[in-house]
């Protein structure tokens, strides 16, 4: 039986409750990985969620911004989240499961966006971020033996084709080379596969994120793909599919991000 993962930033849980519930009953991931939920743990809206499955459920959040929740169909065995630059944001939860016998690591980021301003010398905010995506290098795809599997929004497009204009965006935080080469530094170093590079070639343009700013998103489709699902070698070669939901945009009073999934043969 294939094992389905999926990483969205909501921009609001309690918002978008609705959202969710509907892509939970057509898409039915075994894991959906949220970011920017916006509430602290006892405001979580876990009961629709749990009505439709997903009973275990790894929330780690704060008070109206950042947190982070990973909703899964299948027992959680250990939940784990580290404070990455030591400033008490909640971005970061870890969960281990089983499938088929074999223990699997699942992390899920949220990277700081950053700011407007990509000098972190006068930007606060850019500093955190390069900090936080240094911390990351520690991020192994196998660590004590079992494989991972990170997923989540990391707020950084590293590839050309992951933004609508390369050119126009190198000095754009999210695009900048400084950023773009951390990233790629902490994703080499972690030993680490790209599961929606591996199936969308990098030759082709492809975002998961759009901006509210923008008046016909569908039209100037100026996106960026600042949302990630990495694995380890190992499960990376049991890898199915890969799904960008782009229609989620669309939807009434949407995330600006969409949701991704992985489907791998882990059994």
């Amino acid at each position: 039986m294939p094992l389905t993962i999926a990483t969205w930033n909501i921009n609001s849980v309690r918002l978008r409750q609705s959202l969710v519930v509907e892509f939970l009953e057509k898409w039915q991931p075994d894991f959906l990985c949220l970011q920017e939920i916006k509430c602290q743990n006892d405001q979580f809206p876990s009961k629709p969620f749990t009505r439709l499955g997903y009973e275990f459920q790894a929330v780690h959040g704060q008070k109206g911004y950042h947190g982070v929740a990973t909703l899964s169909r299948r027992p959680i065995e250990e939940i784990h989240s580290r404070d990455f630059c030591d400033m008490g944001d909640s971005r970061h939860v870890s969960v281990l499961f089983r499938s088929d016998g074999r223990t699997v690591r699942l992390h899920n980021f949220y990277v700081p966006a950053g700011g407007d301003e990509p000098d972190p010398e006068i930007n606060p905010k850019f500093d955190h971020k390069l900090r936080f995506v240094t911390e990351m290098e520690d991020v192994k795809s196998v660590e004590s033996g079992i494989p991972s599997i990170l997923v989540g929004d990391l707020n950084i497009a590293p590839l050309e084709n992951d933004v609508w204009s390369h050119k126009q965006l190198l000095k754009v935080v999210s695009h900048t080379p400084v950023e773009t080469e951390g990233l790629t530094r902490a994703f080499e170093l972690g030993g680490w596969s790209d599961l929606v590079r591996n199936t969308i070639p990098p030759s082709e343009k492809l975002f998961t994120w759009w901006s509210y700013r923008s008046p016909d998103w569908t039209k100037n489709d100026r996106g960026r793909r600042l949302d990630h699902i990495w694995a380890a070698p190992e499960l990376a070669g049991r890898l199915k599919k890969i799904e960008v939901v782009r229609e989620a945009r669309g939807w009434e009073r949407p995330s600006d991000h969409v949701p991704v999934l992985a489907t791998l043969n882990l059994e």
